[in-house]
């Protein structure tokens, strides 16, 4: 039984290399992930809005998809804890009330700052970036992120990526700390 749960923010599930690569990161049984389906709305409403060429259906396949993909990684049952925890950003107290309910050891979201860890300390839940979070899976079990990293990657064919665009897309997506250090793994496998 993993130990860890990383409740993921709607940041990291758009764009789509991040999500899939979080994704694969969690069913090698690295952590468990988590989400809402308030989360779920966020990250699909950014994408439409950002990409008029993808339809809500197409969307919420890929939503239904994660979900069955992950056991119990759908959050429910949190609106309560809402008005009573305070943010920098009231938007955001969705995601710490989910996290709470979930209880999640880490919130995981490129919005560092609308989660300050004073806040979050009360409620034993830190907060990372998601670059950090890969990182600390790369040097505990690297051949198990390795394997995960190449899984994804073999799954991409429209188009099918190098080794090298692979690691660019994930670089492009705001981890260049991990790609470093994956670039080196995928250096010595070879």
């Amino acid at each position: 039984m993993v130990a860890l749960i990383a409740f993921f923010d709607a940041n990291v599930l758009y764009p789509s290399e991040l999500r899939n690569f979080l994704m694969h990161l969690a069913l090698a049984g690295l952590f468990r992930a988590k989400w809402s389906a308030a989360v779920h709305e966020e990250w699909i409403s950014s994408l439409l809005k950002n990409r008029p060429d993808l339809t809500r259906q197409k969307l919420e396949r890929t939503r239904q998809l994660m979900d069955k993909a992950t056991v119990d990684a759908l959050v429910e049952g949190y609106e309560d804890l809402i008005p009573s925890l305070s943010l920098p950003d009231d938007d955001d107290r969705h995601v710490l009330a989910a996290a709470i309910r979930a209880e999640a050891q880490v919130i995981v979201t490129m919005n560092l700052k609308d989660f300050p860890s004073d806040v979050l300390l009360q409620y034993e839940i830190m907060v990372q970036h998601p670059d950090e979070f890969i990182l600390e899976f790369i040097e505990l079990a690297p051949d198990v992120v390795m394997d995960a990293a190449e899984t994804h990657r073999q799954s991409l064919k429209n188009p099918p990526k190098s080794i090298e665009e692979f690691l660019a897309s994930l670089e492009a997506q705001g981890l260049p700390k991990s790609v470093a250090a994956l670039r080196t793994l995928f250096q010595t496998s070879n």
